[in-house]
């Protein structure tokens, strides 16, 4: 155990505690991997001495207890660390923070807490999502090389710090269902190369700044249940929403370590060389026909979305929006929008449906030079403010507010219509229970018929018998005589 470089039992179903004799001579261990197995109880240990560590990986566990300070006595950075889907508890000690070398930090669905306090950072993936972290989102004092932060589903408290944006390289952003409130940094803008912006289910107020119209690379943008105000930018239509632009969602992440000790080469002898390979996968929750749809890998690069719903986004609808060809789903329902409906010179025909009545907040409606009949809707709700240059050049329409009143011969066409909409439907359109039940109550009446006829009528009651008799006789004598025949056959 002491020459060991490398420890790998994962998805192997393991279970109970890993044993403190286990780890205690591993003095040269560069990588352990205890994923996807089912270890429980406290993995560090006093006993331990991984001063040459670089790869921890315990994920899908459930071990428990808190990231020892153990780890902070390792004299090598470590470079991955994977504690996600665990029992674990504490805070994140300012050991891990201050790490060099660390490129992913992925401690997703445990109990964690407290506030991060990294200022510098050389993480290239963060995962802290589905957490109890609360407190204020961390600031970094730096650019770092961050491309992926999930922060969604915590307890984060205040603004978004100017300071937290300071990544320019970032690809994702997900924040989403925590409690963060207050406006949107102007900052946001200067992330040219971010492709997923996830704000859902927070406090954040104010108008929706134009500064997220320089975001041009965006695939997905989701600012749904806040508490935005004002009008929907112009802007958005500069975005491409993924349009002529691909990225590689799933990254493969080697690192290359030696066995001898801090990476150092020793003057006797070559050091072995250890290639480790970690595929780091962004997946993220995107809301689309009513259903929450998980999106991951290359597909991300296929979707694209905006979600503005359950705001108080007030005015019209920008024409702008009508350019977006890209977009796959576009939410702007549950806001106060100004809905309107021009349908004028065209070619359209038939009567004005009497269920636009319902559409509430329709501002405009116009439906002029066409070949529409029959009645107008009715002078109610917001359509009692239309006037009749909405319903002009249509020969045929009538009813208020236009001067032509409607006649009962007005409503023929109506009714004509509507029957002929009935033989439309295609003759194998058969209603099943009807069907059913006709053609059980025909058997019956038909069976009682020949019944009575049978016990009113004695000549042909003895028919029937004598009928019946006649066949059965002749069944017996068909089926015993071949079975005589085949008989016969085999004994010869």
């Amino acid at each position: 155990m002491g020459l060991l470089d490398v420890l790998d039992v994962s998805f192997k179903n393991f279970s109970r505690e890993v044993p403190k004799e286990l780890l205690a001579g591993c003095l040269k261990l560069l990588v352990l991997k205890l994923s996807k197995n089912n270890f429980q109880g406290h993995l560090f240990s006093s006993n331990f001495n991984l001063n040459n560590l670089e790869v921890l990986r315990i994920n899908d566990n459930k071990f428990s207890g808190t990231l020892s300070n153990v780890l902070a006595k390792c004299s090598c950075s470590l470079s991955f660390l994977d504690v996600d889907n665990n029992n674990m508890v504490g805070k994140i000690i300012s050991w891990i923070c201050n790490q060099t070398k660390l490129a992913l930090l992925l401690l997703r669905d445990n109990f964690f807490s407290g506030q991060i306090s990294c200022e510098t950072t050389s993480l290239i993936f963060l995962d802290l999502s589905h957490n109890p972290f609360s407190e204020s989102l961390p600031s970094w004092s730096r650019k770092g090389s961050l491309n992926h932060i999930h922060l969604e589903e915590n307890f984060f408290l205040g603004s978004i710090p100017k300071a937290f944006l300071n990544v320019s390289g970032l690809l994702s952003l997900d924040i989403s269902h925590n409690k963060l409130s207050g406006k949107i940094p102007r900052a946001i803008g200067k992330l040219s190369s971010l492709k997923i912006l996830l704000l859902r289910g927070n406090r954040l107020s104010g108008a929706i700044r134009t500064n997220l119209c320089q975001l041009v690379k965006i695939n997905l943008m989701d600012l749904s249940s806040n508490f935005f105000f004002g009008s929907i930018p112009h802007c958005f239509q500069d975005i491409t929403f993924g349009k002529n632009h691909s990225y590689e969602f799933s990254t493969n992440y080697v690192i290359i370590m030696t066995s001898t000790k801090c990476g150092s080469v020793s003057e006797d002898s070559m050091p072995l060389v250890v290639f480790d390979d970690y595929k780091s996968t962004e997946e993220v929750n995107f809301i689309t026909k009513n259903l929450l749809i998980s999106y991951k890998d290359n597909i991300l690069n296929y979707m694209s979305g905006l979600d503005l719903s359950c705001n108080n986004l007030m005015g019209e609808i920008p024409l702008e929006l009508g350019k977006l060809s890209s977009v796959r789903a576009l939410n702007l329902s549950h806001n106060q929008l100004i809905e309107s409906l021009d349908l004028s010179y065209n070619t359209l025909s038939g009567h004005i449906p009497l269920t636009l009545i319902e559409f509430h907040f329709l501002a405009m409606f116009s439906v002029a030079h066409n070949n529409l009949s029959g009645r107008t809707p009715e002078m109610k709700q917001q359509f009692g403010t239309f006037s009749k240059s909405n319903y002009k050049g249509n020969l045929f329409l009538c009813g208020l507010p236009l001067d032509k009143k409607c006649t009962s011969i007005d409503d023929l066409p109506r009714m004509l219509t509507k029957s002929s909409s009935i033989g439309d439907g295609k003759w194998y359109e058969v209603d099943q229970v009807v069907f059913y039940a006709s053609f059980s109550v025909s058997y019956i009446m038909f069976f009682l018929g020949v019944i009575i006829v049978l016990y009113i009528n004695t000549y042909w009651r003895l028919r029937c018998f004598n009928l019946i008799e006649f066949y059965l006789y002749a069944c017996y004598y068909f089926v015993s005589d071949t079975l005589r025949g085949l008989s016969n056959r085999l004994c010869n």
